[in-house]
């Protein structure tokens, strides 16, 4: 399984339910990565999009405990377990979790392969995503020439899981 994800020099990826930034070559890495594949997330995660809608062309799969909780066009489900059935017939590589922190955290040792946009700027942040060069199961494998959106420089990097 993949993970995506964009951080901040801190590992910091929200503020208040938010982004810390869009930026547009980040999105379209993203569309493009997980376009007609199997997305994994936390409600907070869902409800963070654009009128708290699922992603199109894509198998949206919501992690919640809120037993009442549904949403249009989503599996919504309260374990990592049933998640993980919901998606089993799709091949490992186009599963991505895609958020946020505690989803991260709790589905980051069925990871493979994550794919970090690495934003060089502090921001003022109350959620984070484990600093994966501090791991010594993973191992950063690409990294793109630097990139740049007004005055930000951020690099796309894939990180592998070491076998």
């Amino acid at each position: 399984m993949n993970l995506i994800v964009a951080v901040d020099k801190n590992w910091a990826i929200g503020y208040q339910n938010k982004l810390l930034v869009r930026i547009p070559a980040d999105q379209r890495f993203f569309r493009k990565e997980t376009i007609h594949k199997a997305v994994i997330m936390g409600r907070k995660t869902l409800e963070s999009f654009p009128g708290g809608v699922p992603l199109k062309d894509r198998l949206n799969v919501v992690i919640t405990s809120n037993p009442e909780y549904s949403v249009k066009d989503a599996a919504v489900v309260n374990s990592i377990e049933k998640a993980l059935e919901v998606v089993k017939d799709y091949k490992s590589e186009d599963i991505y979790i895609i958020g946020g922190e505690s989803i991260y955290r709790q589905m980051l040792r069925l990871c493979d392969t994550a794919y970090v946009t690495k934003i060089d700027y502090a921001y003022m942040a109350d959620t984070y995503f484990p600093n994966l060069d501090e791991m010594d199961d993973w191992t950063l494998t690409e990294e793109s020439d630097e990139q740049t959106y007004h005055d930000l420089i951020y690099t796309f990097c894939r990180y592998e899981r070491k076998k």
